[in-house]
């Protein structure tokens, strides 16, 4: 079919990759960082066309015939009746709007309330909350926004010479608090509980859609938020999970259906397939290292791993819940870490450095347990984040986790699965492929890790976590 693009807008940067459309093979890529400081809660949006315009520099895209976007999610782009922003668009974790999300729960009757109405609870980062925020503190702007669009939504548009008709995709609109992925519509209502007043909303078009066309003739894809073009990038099918190691951890599965979760821990997303993208997600993952190395005095995360791996699974009975920042899975926001099992025999570095690793993953496990105990099939665990090569976490998740680990190549996988929805349009455009089966692309490269005759000694480590737990925190995934 050619060649395809795939353009992924981070927080902080703008990765380009060129691909064959048929294979997946990455031809060739650019890179641009955002002409931003840090990373900032206001940011104006031509600041992500200057990234893209550098980025694809040098003729990067010569001879591309599609080009698919991802972007950063949570970001909301507010425009005026003539398509300028009313004020810089509002993106990242905003804790400005934690108020704000608390106002929405209560006004639309609790935290069950929100889980049927659009799949998930409001969070300070969602559009939905954002836009409460702009009503309270930023009346005038709130009054004169009358469009609303997401990262993804803006660049496509920009992409295709701002055309009346907007668009968007499933898995972006499902992740912004005002639309449904069980019923596949808005909720405009919600819109308007947030805003104020109602706004122009885009159109959700299907997975194989073209937004449009060029002037110059290139196809734009629907596009989609960087977690959905990462998993179509990994090619993630049903019995596949994603945990991603940051600062804080997520867990992610295929599904074929939405999830109503009453407690709000499950937010229910779509994919980029026409599936459904179940997220879980943890407050401490790759944090709780950080903190043991400083606590032991410990230059780096590969120095903690080597630690970690001269003690032996259980740590010598060391038992870490590493709710440092509170926790989100269990809804524990208030709560500290605990160390338990100190007995003088257990009270040597190496024992803390594992314990750290083991509660990481444990408090990972527990997340997963949660999408499983809802009937997601959990066969293969990809598991994402620099802290991903370190051995310590090698060793034990396949065993903590209770299934086969693979560990892929560090790649731009937002931005390939932008490049694989192109080839999907474009090959649906020109008949060649089925609006229903995205294109058949090379998996990643990737270690893959089995527990093996490890499994019953992890599965031990991890009850005797869900034992301190449940003593130190009795029924925290039954509230």
């Amino acid at each position: 079919m050619g060649i395809v693009a795939g353009l992924d807008s981070s927080p902080e940067f703008t990765r380009i990759v060129v691909c064959d459309a048929d294979s997946g093979a990455v031809l060739r890529q650019g890179y641009a960082p955002h002409p931003v400081e840090g990373r900032p809660s206001d940011v104006d949006p031509q600041a992500w066309l200057l990234s893209l315009g550098e980025a694809a520099g040098g003729g990067l895209l010569e001879g591309v015939q599609a080009i698919g976007v991802s972007s950063q999610q949570n970001a909301v782009v507010p425009l005026d009746s003539q398509g300028n922003t009313t004020r810089p668009a509002m993106v990242g974790g905003d804790k400005r709007a934690q108020v704000a999300a608390a106002d929405l729960i209560d006004a639309l009757g609790g935290r069950e309330a929100w889980a049927q109405a659009v799949g998930c609870v409001p969070q300070a980062a969602q559009p939905v909350t954002k836009l409460r925020w702009l009503n309270k503190t930023e009346p005038d702007n709130a009054l004169r926004t009358a469009v609303l669009l997401q990262a993804h939504d803006w660049l496509v548009w920009q992409l295709l010479g701002r055309p009346v008709r907007r668009t968007t995709d499933r898995g972006g609109a499902s992740g912004t608090g005002y639309w449904s992925a069980a019923t596949g519509g808005y909720r405009t209502d919600l819109v308007e509980l947030a805003l104020g007043h109602q706004a122009m909303l885009p159109e959700v078009i299907g997975p194989a859609e073209a937004a449009g066309t060029t002037p110059e003739g290139l196809l734009i894809s629907a596009g989609t938020g960087e977690t959905m073009a990462a998993a179509f990038g990994l090619g993630l099918g049903f019995g596949d999970a994603v945990v991603s190691l940051g600062a804080s951890g997520s867990v992610m599965a295929i599904h074929p259906e939405a999830l109503h979760d009453p407690t709000g821990m499950i937010t229910s997303l779509a994919d980029a397939t026409g599936m459904h993208l179940p997220v879980v997600t943890t407050l401490n993952a790759v944090r709780t290292l950080r903190g043991t190395a400083e606590l032991l005095g410990v230059p780096d995360l590969e120095s903690l791993s080597e630690l970690a791996m001269k003690s032996t699974p259980g740590s010598h009975g060391l038992v870490f819940l590493p709710y440092l920042e509170g926790e989100r899975t269990p809804n524990l926001p208030h709560t500290a870490g605990t160390l338990a099992g100190l007995r003088r025999e257990a009270m040597r570095p190496e024992h803390l450095a594992r314990a750290s690793f083991e509660g990481m993953l444990c408090g990972l496990a527990d997340a997963l347990d949660v999408l499983r105990g809802r009937g997601v099939e959990v066969r293969r665990v990809f598991l994402l984040g620099a802290a991903a090569e370190l051995p310590a976490v090698q060793s034990s998740a396949p065993s903590i986790f209770g299934a086969q680990v693979v560990v892929p190549q560090p790649a731009d996988y937002a931005a390939i699965g932008a490049a694989r929805q192109a080839a999907w349009a474009l090959g649906a455009s020109q008949g060649m492929l089925d609006a229903r089966t995205p294109p058949l692309w090379q998996g990643p490269a990737a270690q893959v890790l089995d527990p093996g005759e490890e499994l019953a000694v992890g599965q031990a480590v991890r009850q005797q976590f869900v034992s301190v737990r449940e003593q130190t925190h009795p029924g925290a995934f039954r509230s």
